[in-house]
């Protein structure tokens, strides 16, 4: 399992990187990056669909050759045939990061091999602490409250939110359900790093935490990875280095991308 993070700053990203990059992806996601009101939300967009063109370039598929689909639920997958493994990815993005978990995917389809997420570690413009955490009483179990009661210092509180929340998010995403799935059932003790699913521990996955630092601003995230076996099921702490964590800079990254990709058609 690795993760590609791609640090996003609008004042690096001028128009003239931005046009390149729409012209190396297909018509129909270049028209739906280009329906969003904000230029921000349309390069993220962009670097979104670029991401696993890149993993699929280094893999020799030129790209014409490239395709994807989507579940119902709306979580892409890659289509492409012969790829011997399979390749297994999901996206998240918030603010100025946007990621990409992949792994070889063993699942059958590998769609449902993986699920990132990744949220800044912040309070909402006039919210308090106990009025954010309020909001989302109803999709927290009796013990994640009790770790985020008021006796706990709102930092660490917050942090300790966004990992419940992250954690939630890639499980859900990587079983390809998403928001339909009640996120009361999951349960994550950060105290003693155990996930649990309708108060039992989930048997075959592994989850990798990770967090990072881009303007001063703390990012947290986790990447749930299905083993599709019996063993027992891990959390992987934050630590640093992290071998499977690599962070590019966004203008750098699409630069690379348009040389990449239009060399992978030559």
């Amino acid at each position: 399992m690795r993760v590609w993070a791609i640090a996003y700053d609008p004042s690096d990203f001028t128009e003239e990187l931005y046009q390149k990059g729409l012209l190396l992806i297909d018509s129909t996601s270049s028209a739906r990056i280009k329906r969003f009101y904000r230029r921000e939300d349309a390069c993220r967009g962009l670097i979104a669909r670029l991401l696993p063109r890149i993993l699929l370039k280094q893999r020799g598929v030129a790209s014409h050759m490239m395709t994807f689909a989507a579940t119902e639920a709306g979580k892409p997958y890659i289509t492409t045939p012969d790829i011997n493994p399979p390749i297994a990815y999901n996206l998240s993005h918030d603010k100025g990061f946007v990621v990409m978990a992949f792994t070889n995917g063993k699942a059958h389809p590998p769609e449902y091999s993986i699920g990132v997420d990744v949220m800044k570690v912040h309070l909402p413009r006039r919210d308090s602490y106990r009025s954010f955490v309020d909001t989302f009483h109803e999709q927290l179990t009796p013990l994640e409250r009790k770790l985020l009661s008021p006796a706990v210092p709102e930092n660490e509180g917050l942090q300790r939110f966004f990992w419940m929340w992250t954690m939630k998010e890639a499980y859900t995403k990587a079983l390809g359900l998403g928001l339909s799935f009640d996120f009361s059932r999951i349960e994550f003790d950060v105290m003693a790093n155990i996930v649990r699913v309708d108060g039992r521990v989930p048997q075959g996955w592994k989850f990798h935490k990770f967090q990072a630092t881009e303007v001063e601003e703390l990012y947290v995230g986790v990447v749930a990875e299905f083993l599709e076996d019996d063993s027992e099921t891990l959390v992987v702490p934050e630590t640093d280095p992290k071998p499977w964590f690599e962070s590019f800079k966004a203008a750098t990254f699409v630069e690379h991308a348009i040389r990449d990709l239009a060399q992978a058609e030559k």
